[in-house]
């Protein structure tokens, strides 16, 4: 049997690259004749430069940024002959704040300005004439505020003093220091991992503020202040408020998708992005069978993330799709609509989070070679 291993990282616990590489030795350890081929996938959000670059080669580029708490980091962005490629969550990522400190105060304070600052590094070498940024796993939710002011258009109070950096200070925004802009000439692609608007009960505050560290109060307070900031920063580059929020995918990354939306970003599939630069289809083609997975398969997935990706590719050639994940919350109803045949939860199969938590490669790896028993024509 022919198998394509092509899942996305598994929730910082492990990278697509461990979790193929564990997938394909439980298979293997079951069905030694079948033929593997290893094809670790992102959707725009953690691990989008680390499969671009093993796949594209490019130069790595360091930059010194300004971290999602205001603390110096190091993130480095992918150089591909004229295309910069960003992941925004290496300058603010979710990951970088250890889960103890995710509280309501740092989910009021994280910020983007670091996503700004990789941006302003990548338009400013010669030649780039793209720059792609993957949008999601962050940390803010400050709607690309901190992204912006790095690039010149620092948001102010009423009385023309710059806001501290963060979502909740966006409460008392009043304008802009500049209009925010890049320079001419240069193309602006937003790799997106979902499709949720800025505002409301599919926006950033509400759906992906409690992972962050939001109670309600500031998923309330987050999501007042993100409307505000959009009122002010629709003018600025003459868009309709009301447009802005509601646009797809603006609630990416706490936000920024909105911001880089305003400045004339194009938005794209993450998923589709790199299922195409990495041949995805072309694999399929020659494949019997598909394995993907994530950290969780829950609704969020379903909204174009990297699983829904594989799964079309996969239910277009009539091959069947199987989800590897930590935790599976999706109906087989829904999963089905979507392409997967079956999914399977690594937590379930190892008897507990705490079991599956222990030792994240090896149970994912026992499950797969399981799994290889009930699916493989070569035992």
């Amino acid at each position: 049997m022919r198998v394509v291993i092509a899942p996305d990282s598994f929730g910082g616990t492990l990278s697509a690259k461990q979790a193929a590489a564990a997938i394909a030795d439980g298979w293997r350890g079951t069905c030694p004749t079948d033929e593997l081929r290893e094809l670790p996938l992102a959707d725009g959000g953690t691990g989008f430069l680390d499969v671009l670059h093993a796949a594209l080669g490019g130069e790595l580029c360091p930059v010194p940024v300004t971290g999602p708490r205001g603390e110096p980091v190091t993130a480095e962005w992918l150089r591909v002959g004229e295309v910069a490629y960003i992941e925004m969550a290496l300058a603010s990522g979710l990951h970088m704040v250890p889960r103890p400190e995710r509280t309501p105060e740092v989910a009021r304070v994280a910020n983007s300005r670091g996503v700004g600052q990789l941006v302003a590094a990548a338009a400013a070498e010669t030649g780039v004439t793209r720059i792609v940024v993957g949008l999601g796993g962050s940390a803010c939710t400050d709607g690309g505020a901190g992204a912006l002011a790095a690039l010149g258009a620092q948001p102010l109070d009423a009385d023309g003093a710059p806001l501290p950096d963060g979502g909740a200070a966006l409460a008392g925004c009043a304008a802009l220091a500049a209009p925010p802009a890049l320079r001419a000439g240069l193309e602006l692609v937003l790799a997106l991992d979902v499709d949720n608007p800025l505002l409301g009960r599919h926006g950033a505050a509400a759906v992906f503020g409690p992972q962050k560290g939001a109670d309600d109060a500031a998923v309330a307070e987050l999501d007042a202040a993100l409307r505000r900031y959009a009122e002010v920063l629709a003018p600025a580059v003459h868009r309709d408020a009301a447009e802005l929020v509601e646009l797809p995918g603006g609630g990416a990354a706490g936000g920024l998708g909105a911001a880089l939306l305003a400045l004339g970003g194009r938005p794209v599939s993450g998923a589709g992005l790199v299922r195409e630069l990495l041949g995805l289809d072309a694999a399929l083609d020659a494949a019997d069978l598909v394995l993907t997975g994530e950290g969780s398969f829950d609704w969020q997935s379903l909204r174009g993330k990297l699983i829904t990706a594989v799964a079309a590719s996969a239910a277009a050639r009539g091959l069947p799709c199987l989800v590897l994940a930590g935790q599976v919350s999706v109906g087989r109803r829904e999963a089905a609509a979507a392409g997967v045949q079956e999914a399977y939860s690594v937590t379930e199969h190892a008897g507990g989070l705490a079991a599956s938590m222990a030792d994240p490669a090896g149970t994912l790896a026992k499950l797969a070679a399981d799994l290889a028993g009930q699916w493989s024509g070569s035992r």
